[in-house]
Formats: C-alpha cells, structure tokens, sequence
C-alpha cells in the first residue's frame, strides 16, 4: 500500500545577489514549502514591483484589456528595462486619459453653458426695463426643478413663477415690492441661487444658439477621436501591458518574500520541506543557478526537534496519477492524512465511483456524466474550480452506465435496452431462457428475494470498506509506533477482531443453522476486554503510570462507555449502508414512474415529461446521490482511522491574482 511522499527539511543559504532568482526558482518549480519563520511586513512598506503593478491594472483597465488569469509559460520578474518600458506606457496612457480628463470638462462646461443660455431664450424684453418699475420685483436664477411645484404651491397666487427652460431649472419670479421679502426667504427656503443678468439683456440671438451647438458637437467629435485613440493604442500594445503585468506580479511576491527572510548583510537564509523525489533535481540546479553560490543541508523529519516533540508537523503530499488525484479534493475536504501514514485516496476513489453507480444506474444519464467529465477534463467549458474534476464525472458516469446496462434503463427508458440484456443472459442460461433486464430491481412477488439478496451485497460492500478502514487503522498505528492504539479500543485489532467474528456468527446461525458455543463467547469475551480496558491498557504497553489514570472507577465508566460504543457503533455502520440499496431502488422506482407518465401523456406532453423528468433526476437526484456517497466515506471509513489529520503539502508558488 502506497504512503504519503516521503520528505527532507532543507536549509539553504544564499548570497544576496542571488536571493531574488532562488525565490524566483522556487515560486515557478513549485516543490518548496517555507519552514523558516518569516518576519511580519507591512503591506505599506516600499515595494516598486507593486507601485508599477498597481499602475499597470489601472492602465488596463482604462484601457479595456482582459485581464490575466495566470502566467504564461515564459513569466520571468522585471529588470531595468522593463522598468523603463512600463514607465513609458503608464506615462503615455496617463497623458491620453488626462487629455480625455480635459475634453470631457470642456463638454461639460459647454452643455452647462447651452442648457444656460437656453432658459433665457424667451426672455425677450429688456431685464433692466423690468427691474426699473416701481411696482414689481423680479428675481431670476436656478432651482431643483424637483422642487418647482412646492414651491409654487408654497408662494401661492402672491408670486408668478414663470420657468425659463424646459425642465424648469431656472426660473422667474415676479411679485409686487411689497412682498419681495417674503418672496426672498421662500425661495432661500427651496435652494434657490439667484444668476447675475445683464441690464440690457434681452434673450438669447438664435445664432448664438446655434453656435454654441456647433461648439458642442466640435467638441463631442473630438472626444470620439480621443476615444478611438484609446481603442487604438489598446489594440497596439496589449500584449505588452499583460506581459508586464505577468512580470511585475512575480517582481512584487519575490521582493515580498525576500523581506520576510532571515538575513545578514550578505546572506539569506531559506528553510523548507520538499519531497524526497525532488530534493536531488531541485539542489542541483539552484547549484547551477548561483554558479556555486550556495550552501545546502538536508535532514531526516526525524531530526528536526520541532517535529520530535510535537510542535511541527510534516506537511503531507500525495503522489498519485491524473485519474486518482482528481480524488485527492474529496480526501482533502476531510483532512490530510498523518505523515508516513497510508494514503487513502486510491480506495476513496475506488468505493466513490462504486458507490454512486450502484445507487445512480442509468445508462444514459451515466453518459450525461461522462460528456460533462470530457467537457470538464480537456477544458473545453470552464466552471470555477469545478475542472479538476473531469476525471471524477467520467468515473462515476462508467459506472452508472454499467449500472444501467444492468438494470435496463436508458434515460429512464426500460424497453431501449432489452436486446442488449436478452444477448448478454443468453450468453449464460441460452436463447430460449434469456431474460431482461439482467438485474431485476423493481419490487414485485417475483423479484421479491432478488431484492433481498441486493440489500445483501450491499451490506457486503459496507462490510469491505469498515474492514479495510480497521485495517489502514492498525497499519497506521503500527508505522506511528503508537501500539497501544493499534492493538486496544473500539478501532484496534480486539475491536476489528470482535467486528469480524460477530459477522462471521451471525453468517453462521443465518446460513448454516450453528449454534453459539462455549468458544464464541471466550472470543467474543477476549475481544471486548482488550475493548473495555483500552486505555489502561495503552498506558502499560507504553509504560506510563499509573496505569488507571483517573482512578479504577473512572477506567470501570470509560470501559462501559466504550462497549457501547463499540456495539452501536459497528451496528449502525453496517446497517448504514442499507441506503445504498435503498437509493439503488428508488432510483429505479422513479424511472420507472417517469416512464409511464411518458405512455400515459403521450405525445409532445410525454416527451416534455421524459425531458423534465430526467433532467430534476440527474440534478436534484445526481446531487443527493453524491452526498450519501461522501457521507458513508466520512463517517464509516474515515473515522476507523482518521482519528487525527496531517497538514497539507503547500509549496510555495506564485499567483497572479
């Protein structure tokens, strides 16, 4: 059985000068996870890789250029020329986007000035004439037209409010002088601003108009231009700005790390785990990187005091190929194996893929499974981080269309695949006595005991994966030299051992009518008090005292707890995989409705009933399914030996966004 990647802690220690290409090196090799205690730095502190980054997301983005997603092969960190060439594109781009800064204000203020002298348009009689008689009070100026008919309601019939423009943002106010006071503070009250008129002014000549409308649309083709500039200029050096961007994202990690270092004035220190399978390979070029410039040293986990005493775990890394590792997520969602422990993920993916096809058969949604998987694993749709997981689609769509092929259903369909099972028990029992399907769930007086015996080997399949979770238990123990939990408790040997003989009975009362004898309880009996005084005695085995640590009575209690645990436990685990039968049968019950709701409709109706009614059962029934399947890995075959996690392998790498 496969362990865990073995691991080395290596120690580096570089030359200043070389310190930048040996983080670069890393961050792109991808096989170094840092040990050393980094220092804390502020996200303020100077950092010139991020000024220009910085500068160059706002250039794209005025610019209007997609984004990267992450770097191309060739991504290497700045140097002095890059400098200079982002300089000139963040310099050209701020000139540009000042200059359409300035042709914008100047719209802006030529509208304003149009929107202003149209208001006054139908002003046509001499303001100073109007302002001379002795009887009238006039005052003309800017309002919220949001406000203008509570303000008239509020001036009533003492005021005549005449609006200047069409959406009565300026306006007219006349009134006798005798109530020009309290016209002043009701239009204080509403916002008013009062406009400076000339005193012969008289309205607005139409040319003056129409000139000021020229002027504007001179200046709207002149933004146009600047636009298509920008356009332009974007089309021209967009892979220059995305190439820098590559560069100066992995100039801003590197200059961050390094300042995170330990370091004297001329050497930096570098510390971390690696696998073993990489620490050759990985020395010898840093060696051929620093032209010899470097110091390495290389330790056994066993000689890192921090990982002797407990403080520091070894980061654990799986080594697997591309159909397993696209299991490794499901592993990982749970924990990470302990270091030097069994890698598990080769029967998580094993009893995933079995599971699912056994509670999912259909042959066609099977295939819907697969196409999604080959759309997934070559990258031809891309759904969020959904990708890494082509592989798991296409395995548990193969083993829901084998599942299928058993059952008879085709997209819910049992008549599609009859010829198929007809040829395949012909195969077996002849053409005359063929039969289809070939696995016959549905419930009927026929099939009645077919159904038990498929409950049967599903409690069998339950069975294997609590056996084998026992097993990686007292494997792991072992290679942890931590015996005592190898050999005692409800997940050691005496309670694996009381698991199997128990079942091993109960096959022989069911099957071949034996009676419990004298021998079976001295078994049964051994078993549950290597159950009963686990921790007394782990603590023996490991010579520690005392041996009862809270007291005889307290062992006495914690014994009892533990025989029934160990009873309910190992029950409701077999009996837990029921459900795997239960939704094997349901799934076909619903088929089997779909489809005669099909007959039953008939035409175009049916059709949109097959439709709907496959497409809520691969979603909605697909899900459900996936759950039940990562419920029965977690809580039947993880907790017989994931009583503790590991910590993941991380290494080091750089990342654009």
């Amino acid at each position: 059985m496969a362990k865990t990647a073995p691991m080395r802690l290596i120690e580096l220690m570089i030359m200043k000068e070389d310190v930048d290409s040996v983080i670069e090196y890393l961050g792109k090799k991808a096989v170094f996870q840092f040990y050393s205690r980094l220092n804390d730095v502020s996200t303020n502190s100077p950092n010139s890789s991020r000024d220009v980054f910085e500068k160059l997301q706002v250039v794209r983005s005025y610019l209007n250029i997609s984004d990267n997603n992450d770097y191309s092969e060739n991504a290497v960190s700045p140097g002095d020329d890059d400098f200079a060439k982002a300089g000139e594109v963040i310099g050209a781009v701020d000139e540009l986007r000042e200059r359409e800064l300035k042709a914008a204000e100047e719209l802006n203020r030529l509208k304003d000035a149009y929107k202003e002298a149209l208001s006054f348009s139908n002003l046509k009689v001499s303001y100073s004439e109007l302002e001379h008689l002795s009887f009238l009070t006039m005052r003309i100026g800017k309002i919220d037209p949001a406000v203008y008919e509570d303000l008239q309601m509020a001036l009533g019939d003492r005021v005549i409010l005449v609006p200047l423009g069409e959406d009565k943002s300026r306006i007219m106010a006349a009134c006798s002088r005798k109530a020009r006071f309290a016209l002043d503070t009701e239009l204080k009250k509403f916002g008013f601003v009062q406009l400076e008129i000339p005193k012969d002014f008289k309205g607005i000549p139409d040319d003056m108009l129409e000139g000021m409308k020229n002027e504007i649309a001179s200046q709207e083709s002149a933004i146009k231009l600047l636009e298509e500039e920008r356009t332009s200029y974007a089309k021209t050096h967009a892979d220059d700005v995305l190439k820098l961007l590559e560069q100066f994202s992995i100039g801003m990690q590197v200059q961050n790390l390094r300042d995170k270092l330990e370091s004297t004035e001329l050497v930096y220190r570098i510390s971390g785990w690696i696998p073993v399978a990489e620490s050759d390979n990985l020395i010898k070029e840093l060696d051929n990187l620093t032209k010899g410039r470097i110091a390495v040293r290389q330790y056994q986990p066993s000689e890192v005091a921090a990982v002797r005493n407990g403080r520091e775990e070894v980061p654990v890394k799986l080594s697997h190929g591309k159909f397993i590792k696209s299991f490794e997520g499901i592993l990982f969602s749970y924990g990470a194996p302990k270091y030097g422990t069994i890698d598990p993920t080769p029967f998580v993916a094993i009893f995933f893929t079995l599971l699912f096809g056994i509670m999912f058969g259909d042959a066609g949604q099977g295939l819907v499974f697969v196409i999604v998987g080959l759309l997934l694993h070559f990258n031809l749709v891309k759904i969020g981080g959904w990708n890494k997981y082509g592989l798991v689609f296409i395995s548990i769509g193969v083993s829901s269309t084998i599942m299928g092929l058993l059952t008879g259903e085709f997209f819910t369909n049992d008549e599609l695949l009859k010829p198929f099972a007809y040829f395949v028990t012909g195969l077996f029992v002849g053409k005359e006595n063929a039969f289809a399907p070939i696995l016959h769930l549905m419930p009927s007086d026929d099939t009645l005991a077919l159904v038990f015996i498929f409950f049967g080997f599903t409690l069998s399949v339950g069975f294997v994966i609590n056996s084998l979770g026992l097993i990686l238990n007292f494997l792991n123990n072992i290679a942890l030299k931590r015996y005592g939990n190898a050999f005692f408790g409800k997940t050691g040997l005496c309670g694996a051992c009381f698991f199997w003989y128990v079942v091993v009975l109960a096959i022989r009362i069911a099957g071949f009518k034996h009676k419990i004898a004298v021998y079976d309880w001295v078994v049964i009996g051994i078993t549950l008090l290597g159950v009963f005084f686990a921790h007394p005695l782990e603590r023996l085995l490991e010579h520690e005292k005392p041996v009862f640590e809270n007291g005889l009575f307290a062992g006495i209690i914690e014994g009892v707890v533990e025989l029934l645990e160990v009873v309910s436990n190992y029950l409701s685990n077999t009996v837990s995989f029921l459900r795997v039968g239960a939704f094997a049968l349901a799934h076909v019950v619903l088929g089997y409705i779909i489809f005669e709701m099909n007959k039953l409709v008939g035409g175009v109706g049916g059709f949109a009933v097959i439709l709907l009614g496959n497409v809520v059962v691969i979603v909605l029934e697909g899900m459900i399914v996936a759950i039940q399947v990562l419920r029965l890995q977690y809580y039947e075959f993880f907790s017989k030996f994931f009583n503790e996690t590991g910590v993941e392998f991380k290494p080091f790498q750089f990342k654009y966004k």
